[in-house]
């Protein structure tokens, strides 16, 4: 048989019109198709059309990739009577599309004048930058008008944040907030039936059902298009009705996505009961896949010719114009003249997609992820109209903490930051595990629920996908989220809500949507042997290797709140996927070089005091040091006190560096504060070879200055940390960042004169 079954498929639709038999009698193309619903013969015919274009589009996308031209050909054929919730859906109903969602696009622009979906596709499927969607990244389904935000959708990954969008638009509606949708709008997300099982999908499923359980609405239709297969695994038969027809909290319709007519039944009524009662909803259609998964796919290499051909026989497009040639809605001729004319559009659109312009510098490329905007960052971090509404919230100017004479640690600082962001920002929302009632496992988010609210802060269920789910879904309808992980080693259970998400969106919509959140996460260790590695993890690796985003860490808790005022004017300026890694083991530290000093306690900043963005901080003698040290969070409090002592000790300045922004990486300031020095130390919570921040600074160093400045690295040991007393023996401490200062100073002394030289010749 043949590999390719692309002529076959297209050759079986116009045998069946070109062989249909007597002609009925025209039916009326106003008349109902029948009483329950509102198609009509017209509305039969539109959705028709749609069908045919999306086929058309995927038969053209196979002979692109054949002309080596096009780049994408995973289709959408089979699946074309999602044309019908496209149709039936508002276009302010947002809908995160999987990727065989071409007819449900189709329809869904056909509802507006001067949408142009045909060439859209095309322009994606050549990779072209003029591509509206994804400006040529990726082929994506999207629209800004059409409320249809792209996504990757590989994994059902899309899931949770349409569930956390569609809680969202409840609770943006019910605090007066203003939201870019309707009060009664829903939030549409479709899936294959393999994709399920995924557990990006179940959080989802269990997130939504959690809610729908405690009576709260979650207005969400998920659309599962169920084709039996997934790539060569096959979903045993009923799977998917048994899974849930009879899930708790998840109101179930299931159609025949083959057949127009019964999927518009079955659709209107699920789309309306979501509407109505605000409740999960889950919409089973049935699909066929045709075509294989992608272009690259070879059915027969695990379905034998009589399973193909049967799918094939199962074509939506064969019982469509099956049903319009019966009813007397279009004749033969007409039928085929308008398959002919589509043929000639896709064909028209295709040579000219074809001959669009290609993204041909990595500039380009990088565009989207670009900060564009760093004099408006700086004007929103030090804006300070919300002064009057904050000391409201606070209870008088004699609470506000910058009036408070006694200094106070890190965790209190965070604090008070996070209830100055609420008073500046109405549309912020905080939530997480225990952030309410209790604030948070340390204390460091108490009182914010009864100053602000339940409904700004809350509980979630314990899941960290649904957490960081829920605030791209919020972000995405006007909201600033501050999701809390309580520990460093729980996002690592979640990164894909924010690599493969809430950072890729901005990328893959060429900066048309945006994710803004900042995203509160407790990490690194020293907490004196408790709780083990996932309480004490020091893995920032994963998060420096996600494209977009930026990461900032305080060691001190005035720092805390000039980072916070610009993370959260980043969020709010930029769209920024702002991720604030907080170091637990500072929240209380009061003491600097001995009990009682009082010395790692500070004074809050002055409104409008912000930190500038990706730049380090540094302290100590402005002249004359003769050792620079380089860290961050608890690394750069325990260089602080080496540093003492090395000072006492050998009669020389220190010049302290602490990072603050650990992506990106401040390289000028620390190669100028090496350079300068002629010696510099690393000090690292990462693992030596887990792509924490020491690697980067020390490569660009290198690269920067010939290798002319003495280096070393310290850094925490290649192991988990452990549970008790042997907990210290990992990670840096004022004692073994001395013992490396101590060797790198020893091994500046015994240099040549003549090295010494040539090091100085270089910083001058």
């Amino acid at each position: 048989m043949s590999l390719r079954r692309e002529a076959v498929v297209e050759q079986n639709l116009l045998a069946l019109i070109q062989g249909f038999g007597a002609q009925p009698r025209a039916a009326d193309p106003d008349a109902l198709l029948r009483p329950e619903h509102s198609l009509d013969g017209r509305g039969l015919i539109r959705l028709f059309e749609a069908q045919l274009l999306s086929r058309l589009l995927d038969l053209e996308a196979r002979r692109l990739k054949n002309a080596n031209i096009g780049f994408y050909t995973i289709g959408s054929s089979g699946h074309e009577g999602n044309a019908v919730v496209g149709h039936l859906l508002e276009i302010t109903d947002p809908a995160l599309l999987h990727y065989r969602s071409g007819a449900f696009v189709m329809a869904r622009a056909m509802k507006t004048p001067g949408e142009t979906p045909l060439f859209d596709a095309l322009l994606s499927f050549c990779a072209s930058a003029e591509d509206p969607t994804s400006g040529g990244r990726h082929k994506v389904w999207g629209s800004k008008r059409l409320w249809i935000p792209p996504q990757t959708s590989t994994i059902a990954s899309h899931l949770p944040k349409a569930v956390g969008m569609a809680f969202g638009l409840e609770r943006a509606h019910r605090l007066g907030l203003e939201c870019p949708l309707p009060a009664d709008a829903i939030v549409c997300c479709t899936f294959g039936d393999a994709s399920t099982n995924h557990a990006s999908a179940q959080t989802a499923f269990n997130a939504a059902s959690w809610a729908s359980h405690q009576r709260l609405p979650t207005p969400i239709l998920f659309l599962c298009e169920d084709n039996g297969i997934g790539i060569s695994v096959k979903t045993p038969q009923g799977w998917i009705a048994r899974n849930f027809s009879q899930r708790p909290g998840i109101d179930y319709f299931a159609g025949d996505g083959l057949d127009l007519v019964d999927a518009y039944a079955t659709s209107e009524a699920a789309i309306a009961h979501c509407r109505a009662t605000r409740r999960p909803t889950f919409l089973h259609l049935r699909t066929v896949r045709l075509l294989g998964h992608a272009g690259s796919d070879i059915e027969s290499g695990y379905r034998d010719l009589a399973e193909i051909e049967a799918s094939e026989a199962l074509d939506p497009l064969l019982a469509s114009a099956r049903a319009i040639l019966e009813r007397g809605l279009l004749t033969r001729e007409q039928i085929l003249a308008l398959y002919r004319s589509m043929e000639q559009r896709v064909a028209r659109a295709s040579q000219e997609a074809r001959t669009r312009p290609k993204l041909t510098t990595l500039e380009q490329v990088n565009e989207a992820l670009r900060h564009r905007d760093p004099e408006g960052v700086r004007e929103e971090a030090a804006r300070t109209d919300h002064r009057a509404a904050r000391t409201e919230a606070l209870g008088g100017e004699s609470k506000l903490p910058e009036k408070q004479a006694k200094p106070r640690p890190l965790g209190t600082r965070i604090n008070e930051a996070l209830k100055e962001l609420f008073a500046k920002y109405p549309h912020t929302l905080l939530f997480g595990e225990d952030v309410a009632k209790k604030g948070g496992v340390y204390g460091v988010t108490a009182e914010l629920a009864t100053t602000f609210g339940l409904g700004r802060v809350f509980n979630t269920l314990l899941d960290e996908t649904m957490i960081l789910g829920m605030a791209s879904g919020f972000a995405q309808i006007g909201m600033l989220p501050i999701p809390e992980i309580q520990y460093l080693a729980y996002f690592h259970n979640a990164c894909d809500q924010i690599r493969g998400e809430a950072a890729s969106l901005q990328y893959f919509s060429a900066g048309q949507y945006q994710n803004p959140m900042l995203v509160r996460i407790a990490g690194f260790s020293y907490q004196k042997g408790f709780g083990g590695h996932f309480h004490n993890d020091n893995s920032i690796g994963a998060l420096r290797d996600i494209p977009g985003i930026i990461v900032a860490t305080p060691s001190r808790g005035d720092d805390a709140v000039r980072l916070l005022r610009t993370c959260a004017a980043l969020a709010v300026r930029e769209g920024a996927v702002v991720l604030f890694v907080e170091p637990i083991a500072m929240y209380p530290v009061r003491d600097l070089h001995e009990e009682g000093d009082g010395g790692w306690l500070f004074p809050y900043p002055p409104l409008g005091e912000a930190a500038e963005f990706a730049k380090a901080r540094v302290h100590g003698p402005e002249h004359g040091a003769a050792l620079a040290i380089v860290s961050y969070a608890n690394g750069f409090y325990l260089s602080c006190q080496a540093a003492a002592i090395l000072e006492r000790e050998r009669g020389i300045k220190v010049r302290l560096v602490d990072l603050q922004w650990l992506l990106p990486l401040d390289l000028d300031t620390v190669v100028r504060e090496a350079t300068s020095a002629g010696t510099v130390l690393f000090v690292d919570e990462a693992r030596a070879t887990s792509g924490g921040v020491s690697e980067a600074l020390m490569s660009a160093l290198y690269e920067r200055t010939g290798g002319s400045v003495l280096a070393a690295r310290h850094t925490a040991a290649d192991t988990f940390v452990p549970l008790g007393p042997a907990a210290p023996l990992v990670s840096p401490s004022k004692e073994s960042i001395l013992e490396a200062a101590r060797a790198l100073l020893d091994r500046r002394a015994s240099a040549s004169p003549r090295a010494h030289d040539a090091r100085a010749e270089v910083t001058r």
